[in-house]
């Protein structure tokens, strides 16, 4: 006999908990299956010495309902699981949820039977189960990573998995230990476990950055800041990028001195918090020159600690940047190796050949000992919802089967081809990298939120499309570009397991970020999803809710907020005034070897250019280059940032020019200006410091129509050797009717109404057809090489595009970059929009290749 109900959720930690308390506030029926004897998800099986939450207590705990926080005070800064096993048991009892759960029951099967809508489960312990919806609230570190080690099982001493620790605990006095690994669990217990046993021998395979967690009671400022206004730090907390409302600093790395970037790390590693480090400098744990500052100085601290040069130099991480993978708080797991009964063994050096009887032997030594622990994690994320059961959807689809190239999910809540299944904090949404408490509410809301609105509808079927899912999945890969996670072989890659298909699973986007997305695909009536009824009736609005790079996405989210006005609306000296100002917002540009300013002749008068030289020994190539603007705005500066970054990407001198401006000066002022600068940099190289020889030009929007301009004038009319040409987002053609100037008229910073207004400044409509104006209508044989680069969401797309087929067909070398997700501005936007760097690491490279072909 089945038991029939609404929804069954498996799992009774935080996000089953949860569940359950929803479901049943919506008048839902509903049962969790719980393979413990009791609740706590995660914290019923991790008992081991030193287990306790690396989030402060006053972040790490529900937040839904008020009087709950009122009815429980915690203890420390940093709960440890005992504690946190007390306040789930605390918040079970409170909601009289233990009721709705079967405690010590697995799900074996999970099937979807697609005539009656509803999943058939078989358990271990009473009746099948037949549901509605089936919710895995299983968590993401729950299914233990078994020791993968030869010899393992021949051991004749009792050997503890650090997943699945005792209830009883562990004497380990006078006991000769092992502990194998030091990632979170083996970091918190060994400085416990050295104090009581006679010796303890440390393997590790991989180091791990860790910071002292300097617990106590929580710290009386944040308590007070909580307690000033809950519901609003809360809210706050709820669209933060990490789930807890920390300030983020403005300045990055090589903005600061030596002695500033010493003194916030300082702060930092005494604030006792893992955001202490990661918030030292804005570019902390995104780029990886400002990353290797930071564990460069975390290193200094652990030779500080460790007295033996040799095992301090075991412990420092080498082989990933500070955050890549999770960092850990310990208490006093440094000092721990200067105690007289602790040794580590570096199995980089002496790799572990396997475990005999008596100990472990490796490719040096045998180690005897008493007792094994093995601190080998979890097989993350996924190892919960593949090895715990099979799973089935629609069409007689497997979901491991589904995953064998890596978890697919949309938001990381639903899979498509598994109608009514919801994951709770699934790969693909933030989980691990956010405050879990907070995460989890988000996740609850949403689906009790969902299928509550389903009920109301008279809709019984909901499932993830194709399109939607595959979307999401490019989305979740564009974020890692955020970050440096991907540079780790880490738990959240699934580097840990052995076979697992390789990727970053959490969503590194932001908590915040993704809230905000979750919520867009409801205002779009469910895009994304395919809704049913009973009688087998279908609504389905497809698509692709992100197509935005994600910092892009933030970047014109932003901009929205600020109601700025149109720029055509302000003509030009006000426009001009206005750049100006919105340039000094932005961050500062990397340091070069050197930069000087100059003027030139042109074609009506002096210009003045900036010249931007490498650091190391030149002479070096030159690369001229004409800045954005419209004809009409910017200057020999205004591209600061991004002429910095060629200089540094690609090791050449860039001498950026100010052209004269519309409507001062019309038409062809800016093409012959171009002309005239190129003419005099070819004649004068070896005098600026340049390499005598060809020059390659480059330009950005209205700038590369100048420096495709000046290329054609160049053949025409000599006066200077060119080797290549960078044309970023080049304007090539006066004609509106591209469709990208339709897709993209608004809402992407550059508008069709902005470039009317330029072309109207700049040239007269008699005049566009001249080559001089676009380009595009020129002839276009016997140009020097380019590499063509447009964005996605720009309206000049189209036109760069053809003018790069253009020149393919009439034999010249091209190459074409196509930026995904970007807008005009995007790639120029040198340390604010990240997700560029791919694309200007390749500029770089272009314009360094055409130099040196030149040179051969």
């Amino acid at each position: 006999m089945n038991q029939d109900v609404d929804v069954a959720v498996v799992g009774a930690g935080f996000s089953g908990l949860y569940l359950l308390h929803r479901l049943r506030q919506a008048g839902l029926s509903a049962i969790g299956l719980e393979t413990g004897d009791d609740v706590g998800g995660t914290w019923y099986w991790n008992r081991y010495p030193g287990a306790r939450c690396d989030v402060p207590t006053t972040d790490y705990t529900f937040s839904f309902d008020p009087a709950l926080e009122d009815a429980w005070t915690w203890s420390e800064k940093y709960a440890t699981q005992p504690e946190i096993l007390a306040y789930l048991r605390f918040v079970a009892d409170r909601y009289d949820l233990r009721r709705s759960i079967r405690f010590a029951t697995t799900v074996t099967t999970a099937t979807w039977d697609d005539t009656a809508q509803r999943w058939q489960l078989g358990t271990s312990n009473g009746a099948p189960v037949s549901c509605r919806f089936y919710v895995m609230a299983s968590g993401c570190l729950s299914a233990p990573k078994p020791p993968e080690i030869e010899g393992a099982r021949d051991f004749a001493g009792p050997t503890y998995l650090t997943s699945r620790w005792p209830h009883e605990g562990v004497d380990f006095t006078g006991k000769r230990v092992a502990v194998i690994g030091t990632g979170s669990s083996g970091i918190q217990a060994i400085p416990l476990i050295a104090q009581q046993a006679s010796h303890l021998t440390v393997f590790q395979r991989t180091p791990n950055f860790s910071i002292p967690a300097l617990n106590g009671p929580a710290p009386a400022a944040a308590v007070a800041t909580l307690e000033r206004d809950r519901a609003g730090y809360r809210e706050r907390a709820r669209w933060s990028p990490v789930g807890m409302p920390r300030q983020r600093p403005a300045e990055y790395s090589w903005q600061l001195s030596e002695a500033e970037r010493r003194e916030r790390f300082e702060r930092g590693w005494m604030s006792g918090e893992l955001g202490g480090l990661s918030t030292a400098w804005a570019d902390a744990v995104s780029d990886v020159d400002g990353n290797a500052l930071l564990s460069e100085m975390i290193r200094g601290k652990i030779r500080d600690t460790v007295t033996d040069p040799a095992t301090a130099e075991a412990l420092c991480p080498q082989d990933h940047p500070f955050g890549s993978k999770r960092p850990c708080l310990d208490t006093g797991y440094y000092d721990t190796y200067n105690r007289p009964n602790v040794k580590l063994v570096d199995l980089r050096r002496e790799p572990i050949a396997t475990i005999t009887r008596s100990g472990i032997r490796t490719a040096k030594a045998d180690y005897d000992v008493d007792a094994i622990v093995f601190a080998t994690g979890f097989d993350a994320m996924t190892g919960a919802m593949l090895a715990v059961h099979p799973m089935t959807g629609r069409g007689g689809i497997k979901l491991d089967d589904a995953w064998a190239d890596g978890p697919k999910t949309y938001l990381g809540l639903t899979v498509a081809g598994f109608p009514n299944l919801f994951l709770v904090t699934g790969p693909g949404s933030p989980s691990v990298l956010a405050n879990m408490a907070v995460a989890i509410e988000q996740h609850v809301d949403w689906i009790v939120d969902r299928i509550t609105g389903m009920r109301e509808a008279g809709q019984t079927t909901i499932e993830a499309t194709e399109t939607a899912q595959a979307g999401w999945s490019r989305h979740v890969a564009d974020c890692t570009g955020l970050t440096l996670h991907r540079l780790a072989n880490t738990w959240y890659t699934g580097a840990n397991m052995r076979g697992k298909a390789r990727g970053v699973m959490p969503y590194t986007g932001g908590l915040g970020a993704y809230r905000g997305i979750c919520d867009e695909v409801v205002s779009r009536d469910m895009l994304g999803f395919r809704l049913g009824d009973a009688s087998g009736n279908t609504t389905c609005n497809d698509g692709e809710v992100v197509r935005l790079q994600p910092d892009v996405r933030l970047l014109l989210a932003e901009m929205a907020k600020l109601n700025l006005p149109a720029m055509e609306s302000l003509g030009a000296d006000a426009a001009r005034a206005f750049t100006i100002q919105a340039r000094a917002s932005r961050p500062a540009g990397r340091p070069v070897g050197e930069i000087t300013d100059g003027t030139l002749p042109g074609a009506g008068g002096p210009l003045r250019y900036r010249l931007y030289r490498p650091a190391t020994p030149g002479p070096h190539g030159v690369v001229v280059y004409f800045h954005a603007g419209g004809w009409v705005l910017g200057s020999h500066d205004s591209d600061d940032p991004l002429c910095r970054d060629l200089c540094r990407r690609s090791d050449m001198l860039v001498v950026s020019i100010d052209y004269r401006h519309a409507p001062e000066h019309r038409f062809p002022a800016a093409a012959e200006d171009g002309y005239a600068a190129v003419r005099w940099v070819a004649q004068h190289a070896a005098q600026i410091g340049g390499r005598p020889g060809p020059l390659v030009v480059a330009g950005y929007s209205a700038g590369g129509n100048v420096a495709a301009v000046t290329c054609q004038l160049v053949r025409d009319r000599g006066g200077a050797e060119i080797a290549g040409q960078l044309l970023l987002c080049p304007v090539t053609d006066h004609d509106f009717t591209r469709p990208s100037y339709s897709e993209n008229a608004q809402g992407y910073h550059l508008t069709k109404a902005m470039m009317h207004w330029f072309w109207d400044l700049y040239c007269s409509p008699a005049d566009r057809s001249d080559p001089r104006a676009s380009p595009l209508r020129g002839e276009l044989t016997g140009l020097p090489p380019a590499l063509v680069v447009t964005c996605e969401f720009d309206p000049l797309r189209d036109e760069g595009i053809a003018y790069a087929d253009a020149l393919a067909a009439a034999g010249v070398e091209v190459s074409q970059l196509q930026a995904r997700g970007h807008i005009h501005t995007s790639l120029a936007m040198v340390d604010v929009i990240i997700t560029g760097v791919g694309a200007r690491e390749r500029m770089a490279q272009a314009i360094r290749r055409f130099a040196e072909r030149k040179i051969r």
